[in-house]
């Protein structure tokens, strides 16, 4: 079975991985070609991605079912491809902000609370300003680039995957038994109901700084996470634009995320800004993610702003679709309705 995966983001490469995975425990041959219009893989909005394995976080403001996907990702990120780590996720607000972080602990589980000796025992840097926390000891992170370069990598190295780079998939012949669109905002025009919410960035450098995880402050008009990197650069991100516009960094989401990160810690003033980017995130009309399928090709998009948590679920489904025509109505029967909960 010859299958042909369009994309070589978080969603297509988690989907090759588990074709190619879930074909050797069938004993089934098939040969899994992905295709990508850039140089390289993840170059979409996956570059410019969190990277936070949170789902009892994202609970706060998601539907049910994202957490419930989300703890598949956080077992195959730190165990079917370990690339994450497990540091936990720490949530904190300003005291004036207190109301609304205990509105976020009851909303969410598996979380412990801290007080200032425990907030200091995690991330020393913060202890000064706050003294009460919410740490999801459970949850991941990762470097989305090299989380992916890693998986391209693997990929790569099975005899029956082929990558091919700078393709157009348009000007391929049809020849697949499946395609998997992985396009994510590109298949807009191919898929309706699909739009686009833009998600701008910061990478940051302060060296006077140490934070080990994740670190969600809680805010009613700006909330903000920033991810530690390898490299000692920290990720500063969180707006959420409804905008199509995909390149442009505004100033106003500068100014907001680095008085945000300010907020954290008043040393965050002379942080260096080594990096911004912006990038529009593939969402449905209720933000939650959707297999559709039309005869041998399947969509796999509306992941919004949960690539990294929601791709490996729906890549083992999409995947179970194919090598065993398996239906998860989860994810593949729509809500007609779904504007009412959006």
């Amino acid at each position: 079975m010859r299958i042909r995966i369009i994309g070589a983001g978080a969603a297509g490469l988690t989907a090759a991985f588990e074709l190619l995975r879930q074909a050797e425990a069938l004993g089934r041959d098939i040969a899994v070609e992905i295709v990508e219009k850039a140089e390289g893989p993840g170059r979409g909005c996956s570059h410019y991605a969190g990277g936070m394995i949170a789902p009892w976080c994202e609970a706060e403001s998601t539907e049910p079912i994202v957490a419930t996907l989300g703890a598949e990702a956080l077992e195959f990120w730190t165990e079917t491809f370990p690339v994450a780590e497990k540091r936990g996720s720490l949530v904190v607000a300003p005291r004036r902000d207190r109301p609304d972080l205990i509105q976020f602990s009851r909303r969410t589980t598996h979380f412990v609370t801290l007080d200032r000796e425990g907030i200091a025992a995690l991330e020393p840097d913060l202890a000064e300003n706050f003294d009460f926390g919410l740490y999801f000891e459970a949850e991941a992170h990762l470097a989305p680039r090299e989380a992916l370069a890693k998986l391209a990598e693997a990929l790569a190295a099975k005899p029956n995957a082929t990558l091919r780079y700078g393709v157009d998939a348009t000007t391929l012949a049809d020849d697949a038994d499946w395609t998997l669109d992985c396009r994510g905002f590109a298949a807009k025009p191919d898929l309706s109901g699909l739009r686009g919410v833009k998600g701008e960035m910061i990478i940051i450098r302060a060296p006077d700084l140490n934070l080990t995880r994740p670190v969600r402050m809680v805010h009613p008009r700006h909330p903000v996470y920033l991810v530690p990197r390898p490299d000692g650069t920290i990720m500063v991100g969180a707006t959420m634009v409804e905008n199509e516009e995909r390149a442009r960094v505004t100033a106003q989401s500068v100014v907001e995320l680095v008085n945000s990160a300010f907020a954290l810690n008043p040393a965050f003033a002379l942080a260096e800004i080594v990096e911004t980017g912006s990038d529009v995130r593939p969402s449905f009309a209720d933000n939650l993610p959707r297999i559709r399928r039309e005869g041998r090709r399947l969509f796999l998009n509306g992941l919004y702003r949960h690539g990294f948590l929601l791709s490996p679920p729906l890549a083992s489904r999409a995947a179970r679709v194919v090598l065993e025509d398996a239906h998860f109505p989860e994810v593949m029967d729509e809500d007609r309705g779904q504007r009412r909960t959006a």
